[in-house]
């Protein structure tokens, strides 16, 4: 192959693995040297001459090498924390990318990654070289022909000792360098144990259905050495080990009904390596050769996907990888109260990455999230509310997803008390990002079984303080309670709106009738009526309650009400849970459970039908013309969104920009 026609690679930082790396580039077939970025020239012009580059290119920064037009494609060798900056801004430059692992420091991080990647169309895969070695696959050979009968347990280690003596200020005992054993080469265990677990199967990967781990901390706060069980849902066990500051035996062990299979140097393997298989009483030495590196391979691998026009490698996908930051990130949780967070994740200290405003959500010419009067809020409100309810569970989810969205001009975060820890995170990260005079909150409390008015002004207030705001722009009692007189919630909402802690208030899951009966309460004692509602719409009519207590406003009674009231509806689950989205739900698909009961019904799935038709007709997705249906009723409504994912965000937006005529409207709900 002519040099014209090789991969041209680019490498980011000049560290020992870069170095590595860049030699198996030199010796590649299919791939060739051209630059190297660091934060020095001089660095950069000693990285060159210490792996023999002669003729690429030495640039200062980081930002020079990603606009040099003749790298096709980026090595990322820096260390963990800095991958996910750099990693987000490469695809942006057009460029190729092979992000040494871990691919960030938590599937946060990743799930950046993985958008940033998908939106430009270029190739992405975590550099687990092991992958790419013929002794790999080999090993999947083994394990899927039954060389064993059928696998049970594995039993893989990668571990060591550095440095020495302990240096907290170390790569690989630094908190702030997202040090310890499990990012560091718990991946490797990690990764080969899905690996196999999925081969089993006959499948790419498994995905463990439990993972409980064990930590060891060092004086920094990082994993000294660690263990996790990892329990597949095809029986198979698979016990990982890892560590920076223990030897171990570095080593892949598989034992199955008929034998057992030993692999002595998986991680790293040379030209020449010996797999042990001991099966019907006997022991064969299987030799495996090639002769290319391990780096070199995995480089050919990377350019031999590319010019097949490939976004992801076999090898390794994305799908795997997402897998494996899921373990990793349960990994670091460990057990009874052990556990480690890095500098980076701990509230408000985790900074946006900066992929959003390179590689914006809405797209060209259709301008930010709009916003909207809302009635009694002193500030515009985004037309779409983003949920908030993850942030207890997923704070480091739920705050790229908040970056995302405010990026996107979006302005509004619905909470509650009863969500758990979402205020307090979500508090944290408005403080963080400055915003926390300027994001419009919706706030929520007196759940059942604290639906009485004196729990309800407690929650008001802790509320407030873990926000760390003065008000809340939009308030709702989460249930409602009809042992308790309606008069008591509309004095203690007043009496909130009047000390200015509250902007406008009303119910979530109250009944028209309700609402009716507060409105008179309020006209009659000169009180603040109920001016919102938070009840549940979509296309889709929720058949049965998604949680207990829960209603919706979907009947022609329960709209006009609303419209007729001047009232503002902030409906919940507003694309009824992905019944809209093609393959996620249909009468022969019975998996979840929730979906099924909240929404499967002849009528709905009639609507899907509509929904799926007017979709390919205007040219966008079912999803969008679901949740243009709620945003073009004939009176105000702010739906919440619930995305998991940047991509969820992004195809939420696109609703935005329907618009939907009376008559279309009652098509799709099956009135005409």
């Amino acid at each position: 192959m002519s040099t014209a026609s090789k991969l041209a690679w680019g490498i980011l930082g000049t560290g020992n693995i870069s170095k590595t790396f860049a030699r198996g580039v030199l010796a590649s077939r299919l791939g060739t040297l051209v630059a190297v970025g660091s934060r020095a020239k001089k660095s950069a012009d000693k990285f060159l001459t210490d792996v023999n580059a002669t003729g690429a290119k030495a640039h200062a920064s980081y930002e020079a090498l990603l606009a040099d037009k003749n790298v096709q494609a980026v090595y990322i060798g820096l260390p963990h924390p800095l991958h996910a900056e750099w990693a987000t801004r490469a695809p942006a430059a057009g460029k190729h990318l092979l992000v040494e692992k871990p691919i960030g420091l938590n599937y946060a991080e990743f799930m950046a990654i993985d958008y940033a990647a998908t939106k430009n169309k270029v190739f992405l895969m975590e550099a687990y070289m092991y992958r790419c070695h013929p002794q790999t696959v080999k090993l999947v050979e083994l394990v899927r022909s039954k060389a064993i009968g059928e696998l049970r347990a594995i039993d893989a280690k990668f571990s060591f000792h550095w440095p020495k003596p302990f240096n907290a200020d170390s790569r690989v005992t630094s908190s702030a360098l997202g040090g310890g054993g499990i990012l560091d080469v718990g991946g490797y265990p990690v990764s080969m144990s899905r690996l196999l677990a999925g081969a089993a199967e006959g499948k790419p990967f498994a995905n463990p259905v439990e993972t409980v781990g064990q930590l060891v901390l060092t004086p920094s706060n990082v994993d000294a050495y660690a263990s996790a069980i990892l329990r597949f849902g095809n029986g198979v066990l698979a016990t990982v080990t890892t560590g920076v500051q223990l030897n171990q035996e570095n080593h892949v062990t598989l034992y199955g009904t008929d034998g057992k299979i030993v692999v002595t140097n998986p991680w790293i393997p040379k030209e020449k390596e010996t797999i042990t298989l001991y099966a019907g009483g006997k022991e064969e030495k299987i030799e495996i050769s090639t002769p290319e590196n391990l780096y070199s391979l995995e480089a050919d691998e990377v350019a031999r996907c590319i010019a097949a026009g490939l976004t992801e490698s076999p090898r390794m996908n994305r799908a795997d990888t997402r897998g494996t930051m899921h373990v990793l990130d349960r990994w670091r949780q460990g057990a009874g109260g052990v556990s480690v967070v890095y500098d980076a994740e701990k509230p408000g200290q985790n900074k946006p990455i900066p992929d959003r405003k390179i590689a914006p959500l809405r797209g060209k010419g259709k301008g930010p999230i709009p916003l909207a009067t809302l009635p009694g809020v002193d500030k515009p409100v985004a037309r779409l509310i983003v949920g908030g309810d993850f942030a207890s569970w997923q704070p480091r989810e739920a705050a790229l997803i908040f970056d995302a969205y405010f990026e996107a001009g979006g302005n509004a975060i619905d909470s509650s008390w009863h969500y758990g820890a979402s205020d307090r995170h979500i508090g944290a990260w408005l403080k963080s990002r400055g915003m926390t005079n300027k994001a419009v909150i919706l706030g929520k409390g007196a759940h059942t079984p604290f639906c009485v008015p004196s729990f309800a002004e407690k929650q008001i207030n802790e509320s407030l303080a873990n926000l760390g705001v003065k008000k809340l722009d939009m308030y709702c009692f989460h249930r409602d309670n009809l042992d308790v007189p309606v008069g008591e919630f509309v004095d203690l909402a007043s009496r909130y709106v009047k000390a200015g802690k509250i902007s406008v208030w009303g119910g979530s899951n109250w009944s028209t009738d309700r609402l009716k009966e507060a409105i008179k309460y309020a006209k009659k004692h000169k009180l603040v009526a109920p001016s919102v509602v938070s009840n549940q719409l979509s296309l889709a009519m929720m058949e049965n309650p998604v949680w207990a207590d829960c209603l919706h406003v979907h009947d022609k009674a329960d709209r006009k009400f609303i419209a007729d009231n001047g009232m503002t509806l902030l409906p919940w689950s507003s694309q009824a849970r992905g019944f809209f989205v093609p393959g996620v739900a249909s009468p022969e698909k019975l998996d979840n459970k929730e979906l099924v009961n909240a929404f499967y019904s002849k009528k709905n799935f009639k609507r899907q039908s509509r929904c799926f038709e007017m979709a390919k007709e205007k040219g966008v997705s079912p999803i969008q013309i679901a949740l243009a249906w709620v945003l073009n009723q004939p009176f105000r409504t702010f739906p919440l969104i619930g995305p998991r994912q940047i991509s969820e965000v992004d195809s939420s937006l696109g609703g935005l920009d329907i618009k939907l005529t009376p008559k279309e409207l009652a098509y799709l709900d099956l009135e005409a």
